[in-house]
This record gives C-alpha cells, structure tokens and sequence, in this order.
C-alpha cells in the first residue's frame, strides 16, 4: 500500500510529537512514552494537524517501519524508539545476533572509526538485523556506509542489547574495536 503525502506529514509529525518535543502540542508523555490518543488527537488539531482515530490506527499499522504502537486497551500511543525525551520502554535485555549492522553517512565514517557508535541525543544506538535495513539508513544520511557490528563478542563482554517491539537492536555504545567495515 502507498502512503500519500498527508499520511507522510502525519507520521512525521507523530514522530516530532511522541519521540522528541511532546510540549510543542501540549500532550505530556508518560514514563513509558504512552499518550492518550483523544488528547493527541485533540492537541494535534488545536496545532493545525487534522488527524482522526481511523486515520491514526491506519498509519501505526501501515508504516513500514513500525514507529508507532497503539496499547491493548486502544486508548494510548506511543513511539517504539528513537526517543530524544526521557522514557523508559520496558525492553527486556535479549542476546542478540552474532552480527548485527549500522547504516550511516561517509561523512560520519572516521568519527565513527575513533570513537565507535555513541548515542549522542537519543537514548540508544540503533542496530538492524539486516544489511539492506542499514543501507537505507545510511542513506538518509548522504551515501551510505555500512558497519558490521560484532554483537556476539560485545555480548560475551556484557554489553547489553534490547530489542524493541518493531526489530530494531538497541544499545549504549558500541567501542570502535567491536566495528567492521563492510562497505
């Protein structure tokens, strides 16, 4: 299924709203991330966006990437990573993959060689089970470049691992020494 341009608008603005600055609508998340989707909704519109439940429920089961989860009672939201704000998941710390990938820009390669991968602004580092997952994150940033990331032997050296609800292995950091260049 397509996704047209104003369910594109949405999602990203779903994202900015339930990841980084839940204050610019005036929703508040809680612990978890959860808001409660009449509010959402209901601030979304006072700020211009013009969301309804069908529409919401269309977008959390179409994106692609699974951004988005509804609660099992129906009446909250919340985003399933990436968050800049202060959130805690409830990911359980799983062993993961002997080798997991990272997708980046050239541009960020020789930092990344220094320093591994750091979590800067978010609360993570965000690892994929597959190649093709981390080209095309890499190429969100400019052309592509791909690490391999040693995740079974960061795993033998106590690095913990989370898997959230949509794939995506999350982490800390990951030291310079754990990288492979693959690209």
């Amino acid at each position: 299924m397509s996704t047209n341009n104003n369910e594109i608008k949405i999602s990203k603005f779903l994202s900015l709203v339930l990841r980084h600055q839940p204050e610019t609508i005036g929703i508040v998340l809680d612990e978890n991330g959860w808001t409660d989707i009449d509010r959402l909704i209901d601030k979304s519109a006072q700020a211009g966006m013009q969301i309804t439940p069908a529409l919401l429920r269309h977008i959390v089961d179409t994106n692609i990437k699974k951004r988005f989860a509804i609660d099992e009672s129906q009446n909250r939201i919340r985003a399933n990573q990436g968050h800049s704000v202060e959130v805690e998941l409830g990911y359980k710390s799983q062993q993961p993959p002997e080798i997991l990938y990272h997708g980046t820009g050239m541009k960020a390669v020789d930092q990344i060689r220094q320093s591994g991968l750091e979590k800067r602004s978010r609360h993570h580092v965000h690892l994929s089970s597959d190649y093709e997952t981390a080209v095309a994150v890499g190429t969100r940033h400019g052309k592509p470049f791909v690490f391999e990331v040693l995740t079974g032997e960061m795993y033998k050296d106590k690095f913990e691992f989370l898997l959230s609800e949509n794939g995506v292995w999350l982490t800390d950091h990951v030291p310079a020494k754990y990288l492979k260049e693959n690209s």
